[in-house]
């Protein structure tokens, strides 16, 4: 089963070094990073490029984007009699931890309302109500190696009363309960999975009640939990320390990836990595940051907007140094044409750069903790990079469905931007006049007056008011009248 050891520690908020294994796949060194997927894979990476270019050991999958189909007919994922349905259907590498929870990371929020049985989710055909015991089912038929409770959270509300909070915690205790009973009825030899317990983003006194079951109760059938507001750390029960932390706490840029590290994070999902990717934003950073030049005393970018035209002409690769695919192979030149020409392949390059600079990022984060010097390398870090992702300037790749957020369902009109499209009646028009001139689109005016002119002098007539286009069409050689008979 799930094994977790912590190697090094300093205290209660504190960073510290891990390891988190599980048999037959890769183990993980933590503090560490799981990739987000959608439907199944990391967006813009087919899976064979999956296993020779990306250095990730698990993934997280939402079964929200599988059961579209519920309750009317059996969804396809569920109709396989074979090991590890949904790894296989997904096509996900063997050695890959395979993570399972309800919802896509970070969620959109549903009008569904939660029920003292279902949760309200998204699927590729609208929103709908997942009960816990399907939920349940689910995780038995599918054979992931984790998978996430259930949790009550209304996504989305700016303020949530404390009536709401209760019935949170109430309903959050019982799917755990629920998830850990169906866990119980497998048979030997079943595969079996590890639970991750939803932790809450509200005060620790309106849980009170579920972290004491969480602890009294369950403690010894959970083999992690799963944090939604990592400044609440500090609420976590003693008792519950030695277990892995997985974090559902989106970060928005790697100093705030840095803050959770120092208050005692594992295991992070950062969808701000495809959000980057998706923007033609190469990340540029490392950790601990180079010394300061001397020569400039403004911060650096923490990645690069690729659809500038100052990469138009550079052959240089994405980072300095950087040993990936893209980087090794390609320069910021070809990317950046790639991005101009809507070409799947160049977020291919970025996605498989960014996820290198984001590993990177992680392995200097554990060379920081071992040596001691981690709050002093942060203070560094965030001295010489800016607080934020530069801001996105170029269209990017089709938008999908789960990515707008549900007012923006209901609004009229196209959600992608046409990469073509046809001329207005203006520009039909002035088409038409410069053709009907001898006029070529793009050729400047005084050049088609000359034609007109050398036309006229060709033929020896005077100056004379002359249709251009005609007089070249009636033109005929003499090779072309003998072919034809």
């Amino acid at each position: 089963m799930l094994e977790f050891a912590i190697l090094k520690a300093t205290g209660t908020l504190a960073p510290r070094l891990g390891h988190l294994s599980f048999p037959k796949r890769k183990s993980i060194s933590t503090p560490g990073f799981i990739g987000i997927t959608s439907r199944g894979v990391i967006p813009h990476i087919s899976q064979d490029n999956f296993s020779k270019s990306l250095s990730l050991d698990g993934v997280y999958v939402a079964l929200e984007d599988f059961i579209e189909k519920i309750p009317q007919k059996t969804p396809p994922v569920f109709q396989y009699e074979i090991p590890e349905p949904l790894r296989r259907f997904i096509a996900l590498p063997q050695d890959a931890l395979l993570v399972l929870g309800p919802r896509r990371n970070p969620p959109i929020p549903s009008p569904i309302h939660s029920t003292n049985k279902e949760l309200g989710i998204l699927t590729s055909v609208g929103f709908k109500a997942l009960s816990s015991k399907y939920y349940a089912a689910a995780a038995r038929k599918l054979q992931p190696d984790i998978v996430v409770g259930l949790a009550d959270i209304p996504f989305g509300q700016e303020t949530i009363g404390i009536k709401r909070k209760d019935r949170m915690s109430d309903r959050t205790e019982v799917w755990t309960r629920d998830i850990i009973a169906k866990k119980a009825t497998l048979d030997n030899g079943e595969p079996s999975w590890g639970i991750f317990a939803p932790i809450l983003p509200i005060e620790r006194d309106l849980q009170s009640w579920y972290l004491e079951h969480l602890v009294d109760d369950m403690v010894d059938k959970i083999s992690g939990v799963a944090i939604y507001d990592a400044y609440l750390l500090d609420d976590l029960s003693e008792e519950l320390h030695h277990l892995p932390r997985l974090s559902f706490h989106a970060p928005a840029s790697p100093h705030e990836i840095l803050r959770q590290v120092g208050l005692g994070m594992d295991i992070f999902t950062v969808p701000f990595l495809i959000d980057a990717t998706d923007a033609g934003i190469a990340l540029n950073f490392a950790f601990p940051a180079p010394p300061k030049g001397t020569t400039t005393s403004s911060r650096q970018d923490l990645g690069l907007d690729m659809w500038s035209d100052i990469h138009a002409t550079s052959v240089t690769p994405l980072s300095e140094g950087c040993e990936c695919y893209a980087c090794t192979k390609h320069h910021r030149a070809y990317i950046q044409h790639l991005l101009a020409a809507k070409e799947m392949l160049g977020w291919a390059l970025i996605q498989i750069h960014n996820h290198a600079v984001l590993s990177s990022f992680f392995a200097g984060i554990r060379t920081s903790i071992e040596a001691g010097t981690f709050d002093a390398d942060v203070a560094a870090f965030e001295r010489y990079y800016e607080s934020a992702l530069p801001e996105k300037t170029g269209q990017g790749p089709r938008v999908r469905g789960y990515q707008f957020k549900p007012e923006e369902h209901a609004k009229p009109g196209k959600k992608n931007q046409r990469v073509f499209t046809k001329f207005d009646d203006e520009k039909i028009a002035e088409l038409r006049l410069a053709a009907a001139h001898g006029q070529q689109p793009g050729v400047k005016p005084e050049i088609s007056d000359a034609i007109d002119e050398a036309l006229v002098g060709l033929i020896g007539l005077e100056e004379v008011d002359v249709d251009s286009t005609r007089l070249v069409a009636s033109l005929k050689l003499e090779d072309d009248a003998q072919t034809r008979h």
